[in-house]
């Protein structure tokens, strides 16, 4: 059987860790030519990594938070391969847990620059590319949290994803691009190597985020977490030929929770 994503250029970002770096082995694995995009400077490893297994590796440091950051790593992908045939967008997590009120603005403010604005910025520079050779397949990375307990901003913001999402498939539809998202629930993944939020958090900001905790395993049917190959596989799916049909779709990947 020849593999999904033979000679397919594929760019990833948040791909240091967790979901994005899984998802890059993965595809890696199925002949995917990968671009590997990150803020930290891991993610040059994770490509070493792959490379000593044979895949084709280019990996890129940018902050995706800003236009420029995302204009140059695709302009650069495109340099170098001729072509962006898939991007998945995974740059994007809670920062802070606490009630609405709690948030100051300029927390409010770096909640929505990470988890939305990355995804905005990289299908806005993809799209010149995809449109010229009338192809591609954009699966962004959403959550379950649009409806949860203790991240407010993080949910617009993810809230704000899925209209992307939408919206871009319907417009882009006929230019042969298909545009899907995925919407993770609780995932277990090895302690990130650079944390969200490094302030001390006392007793009250502790049970803060066993609240959240709580809700997330709770509103899932299955009451667990899923793993990283439970959440890279199905954007792999939504990724591939065989989504070929599937656009316009946010798709709960959470034990049942639905968001």
């Amino acid at each position: 059987m020849t593999p999904r994503f033979s000679g397919k250029v594929m760019a990833i970002t948040g791909a240091a860790q967790g979901i994005g770096k899984r998802v890059a082995e993965l595809a890696g694995a199925e002949g995917g030519r990968l671009v590997l995009v990150d803020i930290a400077g891991y993610v040059h490893e994770v490509a070493a990594e792959l490379r000593q297994q044979e895949m084709e590796v280019l990996s890129l440091q940018a902050d995706l938070e800003t236009w420029e950051g995302a204009e140059s790593i695709m302009a650069a992908a495109h340099r170098e391969y001729g072509r962006i045939d898939v991007l998945i967008n995974n740059v994007g997590g809670t920062i802070w847990a606490q009630p609405y009120e709690h948030y100051q603005p300029e927390q409010i403010q770096k909640e929505i620059q990470r988890s939305l604005f990355p995804t905005l910025w990289c299908c806005r520079a993809v799209l010149p590319y995809m449109v010229a050779q009338q192809k591609g397949a954009i699966v962004n990375v959403s959550s379950v949290a649009t409806r949860g307990l203790m991240r407010v901003p993080y949910g617009a913001a993810k809230a704000g994803v899925n209209g992307l999402t939408v919206n871009l498939a319907f417009e882009y539809a006929e230019q042969g691009i298909r545009v899907n998202a995925t919407a993770p629930g609780g995932t277990e993944a090895p302690p990130r190597l650079t944390p969200r939020n490094t302030e001390e958090q006392g007793e009250q900001e502790k049970a803060w985020y066993q609240t959240l905790i709580k809700q997330t395993n709770d509103s899932s049917f299955m009451h667990r977490y899923g793993t990283l190959d439970e959440q890279a596989e199905p954007i792999l799916f939504l990724a591939s030929d065989a989504a070929s049909y599937i656009t316009g779709t946010v798709l709960p990947v959470a034990g049942g929770d639905r968001g």
